[in-house]
């Protein structure tokens, strides 16, 4: 089934409208249009990015959504189907699993969190000799495996590392520690960059040294763009690059899986609860926020938001396929083939209000820093978007190979290894050490990104970069600066010379 990737976030969300409740085109018609003059009355009512809103506007906001709930029954049945993303799962190949996993000594990194533990319940699944957990011993809420050891160790630590890694002599490593609050990446740059690129340099190290066979990395969609300024993308994106030149070396068996929005341990899913909590009958004070004493809201970045989710257990299977979907100095990325119709954030936002009987009005906010407004135009390609993965980018899609599951979709990330990129990498771990200013670090992975995007572009695909830069150019005069950029070192390696593009 092609799933329409290039629409627009509003366009998806207005086509996705049809299939939950709508049932006549005259009536889905003025249904959309009563539910666009709310929303615009929404807009207009308080202007975005206010820390606080006074008693005016919170009843206003209070009365539109209640308008806005009416308008919308359609929204209780798009929560329903968020909410089922949580028992979807995949086809794993039992078989190869076995062969690599029964009786095998594996660790984890980040096993105590959502993802982690519930890889540690699949991999104990699968006969292990010995499973082993290494986490800072932050993560308490989810469930630990009876029978697994479970350790304290920071990836940030190289030395702890070494020693863990050193003493276990894993089969294979799984790692999945990592930052992955976008919103916090903005506020604890360092801490960021620190973990989500050093670390998983000293993870691989680590176990290039021990002389362990394989290793297998939690990635993010975020990373199919290809530059970002934002410090969780950037951070996770060069982690793929230092996954791949591990790879390239022939001394470990590297791959990844790239995960969307994952239901299970959702930051929004979070915050849409505890905002309707606010508001709820028997929860604390109607409409005040006691961490802040002010009126409580719900703040949502836009009204057309849409977005793919998927489960933890199809995140921890996911993990488990790109394990046996690892080839010699091939750095192989795995993500979900058909991950469902983006979901409606309005639609889950109003589904929670009312599953809560929540008084809790919403603000369209606008975006916060490390979340994109305005995508890349040229992500995807319109000739193969609609029948592969939504976290493969067109660069990516060029490099397709072989899945072990028919429900993923695998690519052979390839990055020019020059020096100019390691010395970046060893700048920024020299800035790291030296300092925690925000500034600096952010700087220093800037630069990193823009040379990793560079690296990208070289060991592209000649088709792929030429009918990239036919597409791109006709969005040229509506592109942020940064996008100018991205379009400029696109053409740049991109043959014929763009110059024949305009």
């Amino acid at each position: 089934m092609t799933r329409h990737r290039l629409l627009t976030i509003c366009d998806a969300f207005f086509l996705m409208r049809p299939l939950f409740g709508v049932q006549t085109f005259g009536g889905r018609a003025s249904r959309v249009s009563r539910v666009s003059e709310v929303i615009e009355a929404m807009v207009h009512a308080v202007p975005a990015r206010k820390a606080s809103l006074d008693e005016v506007e919170i009843a206003r906001l209070r009365e539109l959504t209640g308008e806005l709930m009416g308008a919308k029954p359609e929204a209780a049945a798009e929560y329903a189907r968020f909410l089922g993303v949580k028992q979807r799962g995949l086809c794993l190949p039992e078989a190869e699993l076995a062969g690599r996993l029964g009786g095998a000594t594996v660790l984890v990194t980040g096993g105590t969190g959502c993802i982690g533990s519930t890889l540690m319940a699949q991999l104990a699944q699968r006969g292990p000799a010995r499973l082993v957990c290494v986490s800072r011993g932050v993560t308490t809420s989810w469930p630990r495996q009876q029978g697994a050891e479970y350790l304290v160790g920071d990836v940030r630590d190289r030395a702890r590392m070494d020693e863990i890694i050193a003493q276990v002599r894993p089969d294979v490593i799984f790692h999945v520690a990592a930052q992955r609050s976008p919103a916090l990446a903005e506020v604890e740059v360092h801490r960021t960059v620190s973990t989500n690129v050093l670390g998983s340099r000293n993870v691989l190290a680590a176990a290039k040294a021990a002389g362990v066979p394989q290793v297998v990395c939690a990635s993010t969609g975020k990373a199919l763009r290809p530059y970002s300024p934002e410090m969780y993308t950037a951070s996770k994106r060069a982690a793929e690059w230092a996954a791949s030149a591990a790879a390239a070396s022939g001394e470990l068996l590297v791959s990844a899986a790239r995960f969307t929005h994952v239901i299970d341990n959702s930051i929004v899913y979070e915050r849409l609860l505890d905002w309707a909590d606010l508001g709820a009958d028997g929860g604390y004070r109607v409409g005040t926020d006691p961490s802040t004493g002010e009126p409580a809201v719900v703040r949502l970045h836009g009204s057309s938001i849409a977005f793919y989710v998927q489960s933890a257990l199809e995140s921890a299977q996911l993990l488990l396929i790109a394990c046996v979907g690892a080839r010699p100095r091939e750095f192989r990325v795995h993500a979900i083939t058909d991950l469902g119709w983006p979901v409606s954030l309005i639609d889950v936002t109003l589904g929670v209000l009312a599953s809560k009987q929540s008084r809790t009005p919403v603000y369209i906010s606008g975006y916060d820093p490390g979340y994109e407004e305005v995508p890349f135009p040229g992500l995807y390609d319109p000739a193969t978007a609609g029948d592969v993965s939504p976290l493969l980018n067109a660069f990516e899609t060029a490099a397709m190979v072989e899945s072990p599951c028919p429900m993923v979709d695998a690519f052979k990330l390839e990055m020019a290894h020059d020096t100019v990129t390691s010395k970046l990498l060893g700048a920024l771990d020299a800035v790291c050490e030296r300092t925690q200013d925000p500034t600096e670090v952010r700087c220093a992975l800037d630069d990193l990104s823009w040379s990793l995007l560079d690296a990208a572009l070289a060991a592209a695909a000649r088709t792929a970069l030429d009918r990239s830069a036919k597409l791109v150019c006709q969005h040229e005069e509506t592109m942020t600066p940064v996008h100018r950029r991205v379009t400029e070192a696109i053409k740049s390696h991109a043959c014929p010379p763009a110059r024949q593009f305009r």
